[in-house]
């Protein structure tokens, strides 16, 4: 085993403060993929047809996937240094607030949150993620999370890039009862209590914990508490029958029969918020009038759930031959999406095609004092060099509220 606190120091120390991280891949056995994440078309079943096939990639995630038969570190972000890797969970662990800020570190004990990009050919069936105190019941942690559809990734919508979210107003916990006792006889109907939004690239939404949602086809960029709890409601999806353990996995197995326990753990008033869009919706939002200057800096991520920030996530552009310095109020994971330059001292390079177990020079993880003290982008290339990267918690205490890209209109 190496020494992975001697390895990250020097892997800090080279890269300014940015850690180098390898594609972390993540299947899903009930879903199919949408082949827009970049791998190579041999390998979207690399890891075996019996696991699924890989519709996901994480970022700077030391959230380890809750998938059956799935290794321990599936889910794991590994950091490169020269021939040399290991799990940023291991490097915090070491380090702890050297590269996650001592707030986080102090509080958490851990880096809490993740973001990944997933690709569905089709959508997701109607689920929630538990609160932390349902979580905690079953030994896991709460989730909420935010989507935005990088245009970038999103040439094609696939199947079907709609999202149904929630519940029709007027919609009882009965009515929801009443699917749950159907699952077994096909579609159980729970879709006919919900209404499904449009997704059109460049935009988002933020979505609280015990809130249904059944996510469309577009590639999503997703930043997210650090969990993979979740109950699904939807018995059927595309005429693929959804198994009833994916909707009881992670409530108390004394609670998995009784129908009444599972729908009181949906939060009732958001679900049939009359005004849901208001309350969810997310657009782009500069930083700063920077365009002159020959980049821009958009939150795309924002807002508050539970009365926290406790993530939020910026879009950087940098034009041909520009440079910016950025500064942020803490670490992050960064992702890149298009085109090619540097950060700080490592460069990037957007892949056209990415082969299972391969390095690129795509993602990276900036430690809390280096995003403090600020960071160079450079775009060395002739397109625009465009970046998403996500932040922990109250890392933004400038960040917008939902609803305020209306005032910009």
């Amino acid at each position: 085993m190496p020494n992975v606190a001697r390895l990250a120091i020097d892997a800090l120390t080279e890269g300014g403060g940015i850690f180098r991280l390898a594609p972390t891949w993540v299947p899903r056995s009930f879903l199919q993929p949408g082949r827009r994440l970049k791998l190579h078309p041999a390998d979207y079943y690399a890891l075996g047809t019996h696991r699924g096939g890989i519709d996901e990639r994480w970022f700077g995630s030391t959230t380890a996937a809750a998938n059956e038969g799935a290794p321990a570190d599936e889910g794991l972000s590994y950091v490169v240094f020269g021939k040399e890797r290991f799990t940023l969970r291991d490097a915090v662990e070491e380090l702890k607030g050297q590269i996650i800020g001592d707030e986080i570190w102090s509080k958490y004990k851990r880096w809490p949150v993740y973001s990944k990009f997933f690709d569905n050919m089709g959508p997701i069936p109607h689920h929630m993620h538990q609160n932390a105190a349902q979580a905690k019941l079953v030994g896991q942690e709460g989730k909420p999370e935010s989507y935005y559809f990088p245009p970038q990734m999103n040439a094609i919508g696939n199947n079907f890039p709609y999202t149904f979210m929630g519940l029709e107003p007027g919609t009882t916990k009965d009515d929801v009862v009443r699917c749950l006792e159907r699952w077994n006889d096909g579609d159980n109907g729970i879709l006919d209590l919900s209404k499904a939004y449009r997704l059109n690239p460049g935009t988002g939404w933020l979505i609280p914990p015990c809130v249904l949602h059944a996510p469309g086809s577009l590639v999503t960029y997703e930043p997210q508490w650090g969990s993979d709890v979740f109950g699904m409601y939807q018995s059927m999806v595309e005429g693929r029958a959804v198994p009833r353990s994916l909707l009881t996995k992670d409530f108390p197995k004394d609670k998995h029969d009784d129908l009444q326990y599972l729908v009181d753990a949906l939060d009732w008033e958001q679900n049939v918020d009359t005004h849901f869009m208001d309350n969810h919706y997310l657009e782009p939002i500069p930083v700063a009038d920077t365009q002159g200057e020959g980049f821009v800096d958009r939150w795309i991520v924002y807002g508050d759930v539970g009365g926290e920030q406790l993530f939020s996530a910026k879009e950087l552009t940098v034009d041909p031959g520009a440079k910016c310095t950025i500064k942020d109020g803490g670490a992050y994971g960064w992702i890149t999406v298009q085109g090619e330059g540097r950060i700080g001292n490592l460069r990037l390079q957007t892949p056209a095609m990415i082969r299972f177990g391969a390095v690129t020079e795509d993602e990276v993880f900036v430690c809390a004092k280096a995003a403090k003290e600020g960071v160079v982008v450079e775009n060395t290339g002739s397109e625009p060099l465009v970046g998403l990267r996500y932040l922990g918690p109250n890392a933004s205490s400038s960040a917008p509220k939902v609803g305020d890209h209306k005032k910009r209109r």
